[in-house]
């Protein structure tokens, strides 16, 4: 059985690292850091840690004030917070003046649960996408965590990170060849891509691996970083494979899959279909059963690429 491993924990422990290393660095919480972990920050560097309250655009805006003076700020809160109630700040204190700020927001995606639709967090990466100069992430796992939280502390520039509530599949059990705005090959295929991210990408390589069996051949490409895109990693998947489904725990509208849409259609249009959460919020419930309301799940990802091939 294949090991789960929370990414908020090791976001937790990479960011006390880097405080270690880096005197700039300071961290803002709004009421929740025992949730995304940056209590662990709080306990070694309390002068370094700001609790803010539940007031997430103060605390963007307080971010954004530090950055302005030479910290690198690392604010977190969980996904819906730091985009919904927050997006003005991060449009006007954050992006327009290109600051240094890290977002590192935890819940994100159904998979938050019996929460229910006010903390699913279902349209953050959209909102993140469309702010100009932000750097957009969500990492599938523990060991691809640390390494993005290692690379966005040496990015200069603001960028919004995702990450889960749970425990999520470990794909990357010994390395991680992290660089921002490039996709990893986690599998190899000649048939059809599947491109994911996130917690969907332990499906799609549980998918691919069942295709396997039926003698379809599926590339898996990690497209952590949605802003900006791997366009080659993508028009490369689609010349070489000839068609491509994309799987995330997202909107449709507006998602990562959008954004590889676009690619294709600039560069080398093939067929292609798309899996996330098709215009509607999510009701409570246990994260395992949402995922399979939405079709979240690596039998719908075979389901579609069966499809897909058979109408080529």
């Amino acid at each position: 059985m294949t090991p789960l491993l929370s990414a908020r924990d090791a976001y937790g422990r990479t960011l006390l690292e880097l405080g270690r290393e880096n005197e700039d660095i300071v961290v803002l919480d709004a009421d929740l850091s025992d949730s995304t972990r940056t209590s662990l920050f709080a306990a070694r560097f309390p002068e370094r840690h700001f609790e803010m309250g539940i007031a997430e655009a103060n605390m963007i805006g307080t971010a954004a004030g530090l950055a302005s003076c030479g910290k690198m700020p690392f604010a977190s809160t969980f996904a819906v917070f730091a985009t919904c109630r927050a997006f003005d700040q991060l449009r006007m204190s954050v992006a327009y003046p290109k600051l240094n700020v890290k977002v590192v927001a935890t819940h994100g995606g159904i998979t938050v649960g019996e929460d229910g639709a006010s903390h699913h967090a279902i349209e953050d990466i959209a909102l993140a996408c469309a702010l100009p100069n932000f750097v957009v992430i969500v990492p599938a796992d523990a060991k691809a965590t640390e390494k993005a939280v290692d690379a966005i502390a040496r990015h200069v520039g603001p960028v919004y990170m995702r990450l889960t509530r749970l425990a999520v599949p470990v794909v990357y059990e010994q390395s991680c060849d992290f660089t921002i705005g490039k996709a990893v090959t986690v599998r190899d295929g000649k048939d059809v891509t599947i491109i994911a991210n996130g917690i969907m990408l332990s499906s799609a390589l549980e998918a691919a691996a069942v295709l396997g069996q039926d003698g379809i051949s599926a590339r898996v490409l990690d497209m952590h970083t949605v802003k900006p895109m791997d366009e080659v990693a993508v028009e490369k998947a689609a010349r070489e494979t000839g068609a491509i489904v994309t799987a995330e725990e997202h909107l449709l509208h507006g998602g990562m899959g959008s954004i590889v849409a676009r690619t294709v259609l600039e560069k080398a249009p093939v067929p292609m279909r798309f899996i996330g959460i098709r215009d509607r919020y999510a009701r409570s419930g246990k994260p395992e059963q949402l995922l399979e309301m939405h079709g979240l799940t690596a039998p719908s990802i075979a389901h579609t690429v069966r499809e897909l091939l058979a109408q080529g």
